[in-house]
């Protein structure tokens, strides 16, 4: 498979031979497969603070012996632990407190921040997850499965486009996508639904991934870079199907030719 190589203008500068894993047969099965096994390893940890419900001081079991001191007996109440509320002589306003079948008690089971969230996943399968993901990144019916429209990706480009100013180079991105310079560009817009009222009143696109080598840096605001050393699923398909708009490097083929052999 041949690609052309774009110099920092935009304009043809040569071309060169894809490795395989360009070409490979795209399993989507398996590709979101091996992405929701690896979700929960990239997921912020969270879980209940520790003591949370059980941060007042309340009585043990409480008693049903007569005529004793904050016993029950005679009340009508069950023996879980109680908070006074206010009290006259020895009638007491209380409620029940700490335990979890009670108003505002602790969870049963809440969830821990310490649970490990990781799970196996096969050599063969993780290299066939990669190479789906890769090859999507070029294969027109995945893009244009994804994003509804027929859209062109895969560009590669020489080292020069890492040199250029932020100017120069989304004037370039504009030139090689053309019409599909809308998607290209990370965006986060308002919500319509009520989600606004429950922590997720933003909604943003994936946009661009740069793939760049190893030894190579850059660093731009609306797109996201990554080296290949550092890729992942997640990177390639951000919601587990093949199909996002992507640019290499001259060098980062090269890498991941070296990488995923």
């Amino acid at each position: 498979m041949e690609q052309k190589i774009l110099d920092k203008t935009g304009k043809e500068k040569g071309s060169m031979k894809l490795p395989k894993n360009f070409s490979s047969m795209i399993r989507a099965d398996i590709l979101a497969r091996v992405y929701e096994a690896q979700k929960g390893v990239h997921m912020q940890a969270y879980g209940a603070k520790e003591g949370a419900g059980a941060q007042y001081s309340a009585s043990g079991i409480i008693k049903k012996k007569r005529h004793d001191w904050k016993a029950s007996y005679g009340k009508g109440i069950s023996r879980v632990p109680r908070k006074v509320m206010s009290r006259h002589g020895s009638s007491f306003n209380w409620i029940g407190a700490t335990v979890s079948n009670t108003r505002g008690g602790r969870r049963p089971h809440a969830p821990r921040s310490e649970k490990n969230l990781f799970k196996k996943i096969n050599k063969k399968e993780l290299l066939i997850a990669f190479n789906s993901a890769l090859a999507g990144t070029m294969d027109s019916i995945s893009l244009e499965k994804k994003h509804s429209v027929k859209l062109s990706s895969g560009f590669v480009f020489d080292s020069s486009i890492l040199e250029s100013k932020t100017k120069e180079f989304l004037a370039t991105l504009k030139l090689v996508f053309g019409d599909s310079w809308s998607r290209v560009l990370k965006k986060k817009t308002i919500r319509a639904g009520i989600g606004k009222m429950r922590g997720r009143k933003y909604r943003s696109n994936a946009g661009l991934l740069f793939v760049i080598g190893n030894d190579e840096k850059m660093k731009r605001s609306g797109i996201e870079v990554v080296s290949v050393k550092d890729i992942a699923i997640k990177d390639l398909s951000p919601n587990g199907e093949p199909g996002r708009i992507t640019c290499y490097t001259e060098q980062a083929i090269k890498d991941i030719e070296v990488r995923f052999k």
